[in-house]
């Protein structure tokens, strides 16, 4: 790859590019992997500024990177997209009363679940309750 610095990039690929030369100075030879850390940085630019524009400032190969990006799509494609869970309230479960709540919980690191309920006795509001509990465990 060429050891020209390109002109006229933004200041925080050429913050990166000063970061990446100063670790590969660091180096014993020129064929050690960038740690993961660096490459987490790389992507974060590369949907920032683009692929080729950051590959070219980092002096990093264009395949390389774009992998790392394309993994980073999937990693965060399977952690956003919860498993979906089915709980089915039959009618007649729940009678008229007087009660409105909400009831919320937390289901992994980022979904939360809320249920607005209005009407409701406090005895169906618990029976509620313990079916909820016994699907989730």
């Amino acid at each position: 790859m060429s050891t020209k610095h390109p002109t006229n990039i933004p200041i925080a690929l050429s913050e990166a590019r000063r970061q990446l030369d100063h670790w590969r100075s660091q180096q014993p030879t020129k064929r050690t992997r960038l740690p993961q850390e660096l490459w987490r940085k790389a992507v974060v630019l590369a949907q920032e500024h683009g692929l080729n524009k950051t590959a070219r400032a980092l002096n990093v190969k264009y395949d390389s990177l774009r992998k790392h990006l394309h993994e980073a799509g999937a990693a965060e494609e399977s952690s956003v997209k919860p498993q979906p869970d089915f709980i089915e309230l039959l009618p007649g479960t729940i009678t008229p009363g007087g009660v409105e709540c909400m009831i919320e919980w937390v289901e992994g690191q980022h979904a939360t679940v809320r249920m607005h309920i209005k009407g409701a006795g406090l005895s169906e509001l618990t029976a509620l309750a313990g079916v909820l509990k016994s699907s989730r465990t």
